[in-house]
């Protein structure tokens, strides 16, 4: 086995990897500043990977850094959370109309992402369910063949999950009903027309549009 694939993650990408999934999954909450010392501490590495972290998440726009003070984990307003929502829409309709003509190939890989979505609600896995419904929309963006519209899409949804998460992790009716519309779009894939597939897919951001308005 080579050197490359035995590779362990560096101290900043294992400060990144922490940092940001504790401000999807909410357990970071937004508003509270970040200091390099306590993640330093935390993780038992130097302040230098916890910097080049934090600058990362900054770039992402996920935290604002304050000189010799910290990182503030910023917040979504009801303003921005409308328009992830909005720009999500124009991304994801768009993809699907265009990952149509490669329905066939696509369904069997939704398929995999719906059982991962399964076994996660099965096991409260809150994090792992958010992660596969993600990944499920987010395969049929890239189907669409857009490597600059897919990256903008995965922005979205991770700024979409701080809105999100703490919702989803009271409403287990809410995983519920994730895991139905999931289906439904791969029967539609099988079975359906391409305006039945645009249609249900508008109707299922327009429960993620009413899901975000609740948690504000």
């Amino acid at each position: 086995m080579s050197a490359s694939s035995t590779r362990l993650p560096s101290a900043a990408e294992r400060a990144y990897s922490h940092l940001k999934t504790g401000i999807l999954d909410g357990s970071i909450a937004p508003g509270v500043l970040v200091t390099e010392g306590d993640v330093a501490e935390e993780l038992g590495v130097s302040r230098t990977p916890i910097r080049e972290a934090l600058l990362r998440l900054e770039v992402e726009g996920l935290v604002a850094l304050y000189p010799k003070k910290g990182a503030l984990v910023i917040p979504v307003s009801a303003d921005e959370a409308r328009d992830v929502l909005e720009a999500r829409e124009v991304i994801e309709v768009w993809a699907a109309g265009r990952a149509w003509s490669r329905r066939h190939d696509l369904v069997e890989r939704l398929k995999e992402h719906l059982k991962v979505m399964k076994g996660a609600r099965t096991s409260d896995d809150v994090a792992g369910f958010s992660e596969a419904d993600r990944s499920f929309h987010e395969e049929i963006v890239a189907a669409a063949g857009n490597l600059i519209l897919t990256k903008q899409y995965r922005m979205l949804r991770e700024r979409q999950l701080c809105v999100t998460s703490s919702a989803m992790r009271v409403s287990r009716t809410r995983m519920d009903r994730a895991v139905r519309q999931h289906g439904e779009l791969i029967s539609l894939l099988e079975e359906g027309t391409k305006s039945d597939f645009l249609a249900a897919i508008k109707g299922h951001l327009e429960v993620a549009r009413q899901q975000a308005q609740g948690v504000r």
